[in-house]
């Protein structure tokens, strides 16, 4: 790189049911950069999969709008990714992937930008693959001694057991999740049979492989976490839903849909156990530069679950940047402000890259030896 400015591109849109939280995060995202030392590029990808350069100012000028906030100018092409010409020859030094649910933070993506050599923001290939399947997530976790609620995986509508036999494995109510989908997109809770039937249908809708999950009483809990090889925890924060559950209209369409509490009201212990636990998670999960790790602090005993246990219950490896999201929000309250926070997590990428870019000399190296 030059003495210029970093040449940062940010990536949003995407095919996933996400698409709309995608684009306000990284509205937000976009305008927290410090322009002194970063030139921004705003690719769009939009509902098909075709990626656009995207003028800025249109785009940050739709705030409160969800659909396409991009266009395709007149003769331009839609972007391709190439080894050694950035995207499309735009010469970016850095890519900042804002985008949610498959096909952009389940490995896809991440695969491409290091088939072209470009450094970028977040975990590599393998955490973010295992961090968007809940199913795989949750047996490297239980694996690696980490403690997450009960669940059973069915990969078939055919297949799945009985309302009667669910329950008596896992409780009830229990619920029931797409393996590959976030921001609550698709998971319903089921307390009998009808309830069960139809939330079966509704996560089969997005996804082959569904979870049935036991429910936990108790705070939902929240760590945000920052770092390569050394990460370091932010404060808790607590999420106090008043609908049955933290739902997507909880999170995106009802003002009043939770509380927000940040920090959260916790005891030092707990706190300093949060931490641990969400720094060990993701290190499980070969995670680097951010994720938000969620958790379960139960209240009462339910089967093999006791009050007072920590549990995980998903890993977030793009976490939402929406001016509700918990990621920037528990940094701010651990003293990083979101400017900070954003341009640290570019920096993180470009030493991840300069690591790599000295490994793949060392293998050159004994190549040609």
């Amino acid at each position: 790189m030059t003495e210029s400015r970093v040449r940062v591109g940010v990536l949003f849109g995407g095919e996933s049911a996400e698409h709309e939280v995608s684009l306000e995060s990284a509205r937000n995202v976009i305008k927290a950069i410090d322009r002194d030392r970063y030139e921004v590029v705003a690719i769009g990808i939009d509902r098909q999969g075709r990626w656009y350069r995207a003028d800025e100012r249109s785009f940050l000028a739709r705030s409160s709008n969800y659909r396409e906030g991009y266009s395709k100018p007149a003769g331009e092409p839609a972007l391709a990714v190439a080894p050694g010409q950035g995207v499309n020859r735009l010469s970016l030094d850095v890519v900042f992937p804002v985008l949610h649910g498959p096909r952009g933070e389940d490995g896809t993506v991440q695969g491409l930008l290091r088939l072209a050599h470009l450094p970028f923001v977040g975990a590599g290939v393998v955490g973010s693959a295992v961090g968007m399947d809940k199913d795989v997530c949750k047996r490297l976790l239980r694996d690696a001694g980490i403690p997450v609620a009960p669940f059973l995986t069915v990969r078939r509508r055919d297949e799945v057991p009985l309302w009667a036999d669910a329950a008596a494995a896992l409780g009830s109510p229990v619920f029931v999740k797409p393996a590959n989908m976030g921001s609550s997109i698709g998971i319903a809770r089921a307390a009998s049979a009808g309830e069960y039937e139809r939330a079966l249908d509704e996560a089969f809708s997005f996804d082959f492989k569904v979870l049935l999950e036991r429910s936990v009483r108790g705070r939902e809990l929240e760590v945000s976490v920052l770092g390569n090889d050394d990460p370091a925890a932010s404060l808790p924060g607590e999420i106090v839903p008043r609908h049955d559950f933290y739902t997507y209209k909880a999170k995106y369409l009802d003002d009043a849909g939770a509380d927000l509490l940040v920090p959260a009201e916790l005891d030092p212990v707990t706190v300093a156990q949060a931490q641990e636990l969400a720094v060990r998670t993701f290190r499980a999960l070969c995670c680097e530069g951010m994720a938000r790790v969620d958790l379960f602090l139960a209240t009462e005993d339910s089967g093999a679950v006791r009050a007072g246990e920590l549990l995980v219950n998903e890993i977030n490896t793009i976490p939402g940047f929406t001016k509700i999201s918990m990621y920037p929000k528990l940094w701010e309250a651990s003293g990083v402000t979101y400017a900070e926070l954003v341009n640290r997590l570019i920096e993180l990428a470009l030493e991840r890259a300069e690591k790599e870019g000295g490994l793949a000399s060392a293998f050159e190296s004994e190549d040609a030896t």
